[in-house]
């Protein structure tokens, strides 16, 4: 199974952005496809954006589209997500997860085996 280690979340202003890594070990990196999600307070964990195994193909929310984008270096067993425009209602814990051996990237949470532990973004207004 692979581990999974988020970092890179913060306080940033409106407007400001952020790039957030996702370490993974343990396992053959290019046999997941990644994602990342958020949950905010009170809300339920929501898709952000997701990438193919080779990184050829990325998917993303309509609310972050345009701002946010999803890669990963498969070198260094690593996925990122590079935040711009951030605004207040990105605020949330980020989590990146993974999908083993799945060709098709799904927007569904309860489909990636694993999780790493989060990481917080704060957007000021």
């Amino acid at each position: 199974q692979v581990q999974l280690v988020e970092s890179g979340g913060g306080l940033v202003q409106t407007g400001g952005s952020l790039r957030l890594s996702c370490v993974a070990s343990g396992d053959l990196f290019s046999r997941y496809i990644m994602g990342w999600f958020r949950q905010a307070p009170g809300k339920e964990r929501e898709f952000v954006a997701t990438i193919t195994r080779s990184g050829g193909s990325t998917f993303y929310s309509d609310s972050v589209k345009g701002r946010f984008t999803i890669s990963r270096d498969n070198a260094k067993t690593t996925v990122y997500l590079q935040m711009t425009s951030l605004k207040p209602e990105d605020t949330a814990v980020y989590y990146c997860a993974a999908d083993r051996d799945v060709l098709i990237p799904t927007l569904r949470a309860g489909a990636y085996d694993y999780w790493g532990q989060g990481t917080q973004v704060t957007v000021s207004s």
